[in-house]
C-alpha cells in the first residue's frame, strides 16, 4: 500500500498528511489526487444528494465536483480547510445542476416563506437534541433524509451545511451568499420543521426496536 493511502493515526497526523498530498498534487502529482479526496468521498455525494434529492444526480454531481477541484487545485490556498472548499464546490455545483432542472421539480414545502416569516411548531414536538447514537440508526437516518427532502431549499442547504457538514455560521454564510443573522434563523427553523415531522417517531416506536448500528454515521 502507498505511504499515501495509510491510515492516519490521529487527526493532527492526518491533517499534516493531508497538507503533505496538497503540496504534491499542486506541485503537479495528480496521480495523488484520489488519495487525497479519498477521505471525503462520501461528504461530498452525501451533500450532492441532500441538495438534489436523485441518487443519479448526486453521481454526476459529485464526479463533476472532484474534476472541478482537480482542474483548481492549484488556486487553493488554505484560506479555509481543504474539505471546506470541497463541500463548497460540490455545493456550487449542485445549486447548478438544480438551477438547471428548476422547471422539472416542484416547489416543497415552506419554500415562499421568508426569513421574517414565522413558523409554529407543532405541539407534540419534542423538543430535545436527537441523540447521535439515535441518528445512526439505519431506519431513523432514512427518516430524516425523507422529511429533510420536504425542506424547502434555503432551509436545507442551511442544515446540510451546518449539521450534516459541520461547517461554522461564518463558512456556511460566505458559501450561500447570506447575512450570519439569516445563516441562525433558517437553521432554527430547518430544525423546527425537522422535528415536527420526525416527533412521531420518537415516541418509542423507532428506538425500541431499532439495534444500535456500531460504526455507520448519520450521512
Amino acid at each position: 500500500m502507498p505511504e499515501e493511502a495509510a491510515s492516519f493515526d490521529s487527526p493532527a497526523e492526518q491533517l499534516d498528511q493531508e497538507q503533505s498530498l496538497l503540496r504534491r498534487v499542486q506541485g503537479g502529482e495528480n496521480e495523488l489526487f484520489y488519495e487525497l479526496i479519498r477521505p471525503y468521498e462520501r461528504r461530498v455525494y452525501a451533500t450532492a444528494l441532500a441538495i438534489l434529492r436523485n441518487p443519479a444526480d448526486a453521481e454526476d454531481v459529485a464526479q463533476e465536483a472532484m474534476l472541478k477541484a482537480l482542474k483548481h487545485i492549484r488556486q487553493f490556498r488554505a484560506e479555509a480547510k481543504f474539505s471546506t472548499w470541497l463541500i463548497q464546490i460540490t455545493v456550487n455545483e449542485a445549486r447548478m445542476r438544480r438551477r438547471k432542472d428548476r422547471s422539472s421539480l416542484t416547489e416543497p414545502i415552506d419554500d415562499r416563506r421568508d426569513d421574517e416569516g414565522d413558523y409554529a411548531p407543532r405541539d407534540f414536538t419534542d423538543w430535545r437534541e436527537i441523540p447521535l447514537e439515535t441518528l445512526e440508526r439505519k431506519e431513523i437516518r432514512e427518516k430524516l433524509a425523507e422529511a429533510l427532502a420536504s425542506l424547502g431549499e434555503k432551509y436545507r442547504e442551511v442544515f446540510i451545511l451546518r449539521d450534516m457538514q459541520h461547517l461554522s455560521i461564518e463558512e456556511t454564510a460566505n458559501l450561500l451568499g447570506i447575512s450570519t443573522a439569516s445563516v441562525k434563523t433558517r437553521l432554527l427553523r430547518a430544525r423546527l420543521m425537522l422535528r415536527d415531522l420526525l416527533a412521531p417517531g420518537f415516541d418509542g416506536s423507532w428506538t425500541s426496536r431499532l439495534s444500535f448500528a456500531k460504526g455507520t454515521k448519520p450521512w
